[in-house]
């Protein structure tokens, strides 16, 4: 087996990664080109070959590296799933082949965002967790309604009543976004920039979903989520503070679950949380079940994750973001984030 820098084109790799089972949308050549445009991040994918040249594993990598949070290697960085796709005996020879390099030069850390055990000795970080809901086969959105529990339903039903309504389309990026922006900066944490979800929307087309609930006319919550194989991932979403009396996140939420159920998905996906957060509480109020996340690692500071505001060393953090202007934070936080994977 031998391990390199990917050599083919980004049709192989594509047609690889999906014959395997666990892929999943981040897996896709695509992001290659997302993280090179959004941020100028190095991207080392790596091949596994047989000795007849045959494509037998994948590794995607992104190394992001700062002044101010260091050095890492990460498959994925900023999204929730990554690691090797292959056989057994090409995931070995990926993973050790990107341990060498993440030694080689000296990474903070090397982190492998797997959905699954993978054949290795290196450490699994089991910090987070996915929240899915299996959608009833053959049953549409009408199944998945009536799975629903009769609180969630109301819940539900309230923005409904307000008069909030919920649109999906390349054309409400935008809206999404400033939500976003808004949405981030009272939570004390810098946001992405616009650019990124640009070239995410240029890059992928329709597998990949923007919606905003508005009302009386403006955007009050939106969403952001993918769609591979039979699955739907909301990956991310965010609500105005002052929309919190009647939870317009509830109807976004329903609407990416009623399209992924009447377009076919089987699975929709509620992205990664912190074990009894109040996020993973929010989750699993829709009857899902929590899919433990496998992330692999080798740190030089013994740290398993990347930087968080949960750490008390970042703590003074938030307080001083909440502060800033909504302009000043989303012109700032862009420079900050893209180096926190």
């Amino acid at each position: 087996m031998q391990v390199a820098p990917f050599r083919g084109d980004a049709s192989e790799w594509d047609a690889f990664v999906k014959r395997q089972p666990d892929w999943t949308h981040f897996h896709l050549a695509g992001w290659r080109d997302v993280m090179r445009r959004a941020f100028g991040h190095e991207c080392p994918y790596l091949e596994a070959r047989a000795a007849d040249g045959a494509l037998a594993g994948v590794l995607p990598l992104v190394r992001v590296k700062s002044a101010l949070f260091g050095h890492y290697l990460v498959s994925m960085p900023f999204v929730n799933y990554g690691g090797p796709l292959g056989d057994a005996e090409a995931c070995r020879a990926l993973i050790a082949h990107a341990d060498a390099m993440g030694q080689r030069d000296g990474v903070k850390l090397l982190q492998l965002r797997a959905r699954r055990e993978l054949p290795t000795a290196l450490p699994a970080g089991h910090q987070k967790i996915t929240v899915l809901i299996d959608i009833p086969e053959g049953g549409g959105a009408d199944g998945l309604w009536k799975q629903l529990s009769h609180k969630m339903r109301t819940k539900i039903r309230k923005p409904q009543k307000e008069g909030v309504e919920v649109r999906f389309g390349p054309d409400q990026l935008a809206p999404f976004y400033d939500v976003l922006a808004h949405n981030m900066r009272d939570l004390g944490t810098p946001v992405q920039s616009r650019k990124f979800y640009e070239v995410i929307a240029e890059t992928f087309g329709e597998s990949v979903w923007f919606a905003c609930a508005y009302l009386n006319g403006q955007a009050v919550s939106g969403g952001c989520g993918f769609v591979w194989r039979d699955e739907m991932e909301i990956t991310w979403s965010s609500s105005l503070r002052t929309s919190t009396s009647f939870r317009p996140g509830y109807l976004l939420h329903w609407s990416f679950l009623e399209r992924a159920a009447n377009e076919g998905m089987r699975i929709a996906n509620f992205g990664r949380s912190t074990p009894g957060s109040g996020t993973h509480e929010y989750k699993q109020q829709w009857g899902g079940r929590d899919e433990q996340l496998w992330w692999y690692f080798r740190s030089a500071t013994g740290e398993a994750s990347t930087p968080s505001p949960d750490d008390g060393k970042f703590s003074w953090g938030p307080r001083l973001w909440r502060k800033l202007p909504v302009g000043v934070a989303t012109k700032l936080g862009p420079w900050i984030v893209r180096s926190i994977p």
